[in-house]
């Protein structure tokens, strides 16, 4: 698999995920400012893959998906990763 190809798999997973927690119950200040974090790293990968400075997009969606995470694990979101194996 190349760079292109997983960075672009991570950004349709992340996508995904933004998806739910958009539908899901309000969330608190501090889950909000993290998540704003979240999406400017997830805007900075898409931007770094349509310039095709790939390891800057995986760097920032990597980013995105920590904060993501760290949200879940905290109990501040809930979500599932929706990777699909090909």
């Amino acid at each position: 698999m190349t760079i292109e190809t997983l960075v672009k798999k991570y950004i349709r997973s992340v996508q995904q995920v933004f998806q739910q927690i958009q539908h899901s119950n309000h969330l608190d200040v501090k889950a909000e400012r993290i998540l704003d974090y979240g999406k400017r790293y997830f805007a900075d990968a898409i931007y770094y893959c349509d310039h095709k400075r790939f390891e800057t997009a995986l760097a920032s969606i990597a980013y995105c998906e920590g904060l993501l995470d760290a949200l879940r694990l905290l109990e501040m979101v809930k979500f599932n990763w929706n990777m699909k194996r090909k």
